[in-house]
């Protein structure tokens, strides 16, 4: 079984910065792309950001140049930096794993539980 466990959340002022950790742990084979997803009360799930293995990166239009993904390959951990944050980034962050586990041929989607940010003055 894999886990994957968010942490990092917590209320912060415009302007202000946070750093989302995420860390996937269990019978892992491999992984894939790491991501992070973002839902705002009233709003559908959105991809933030993704890194793949090597390292290249993807974001959201919304996030270019404020917020960075990041991972660390031999903890299975993925990171946010996020900086500049505006309201509008208020919402519940989902780490997305794309993983093998151990005993299966193949890949497979696994999510933490969430973790919330609340930019608020």
């Amino acid at each position: 079984q894999v886990q994957v466990v968010e942490s990092g959340g917590g209320l912060v002022q415009p302007g202000g910065s946070l750093r989302l950790s995420c860390a996937a742990s269990g019978s892992i084979l491999a992984i894939a792309a790491m991501n992070w997803y973002r839902q705002a009360p009233g709003k559908e799930r959105e991809l933030v950001a993704t890194v793949s293995t090597g390292g290249s990166t993807f974001y959201a239009d919304s996030v270019k140049g404020r917020l960075t993904i990041s991972r660390e390959n031999a903890k299975n951990t993925v990171y946010l930096q996020m900086n500049s944050l505006r309201p509008e980034d208020t919402a519940v962050y989902y780490c997305n794993v794309r993983a093998v586990p151990r005993g299966a041929t193949n890949y497979r989607d696994y999510w933490g539980q969430g973790t919330q940010v609340t930019v608020s003055s």
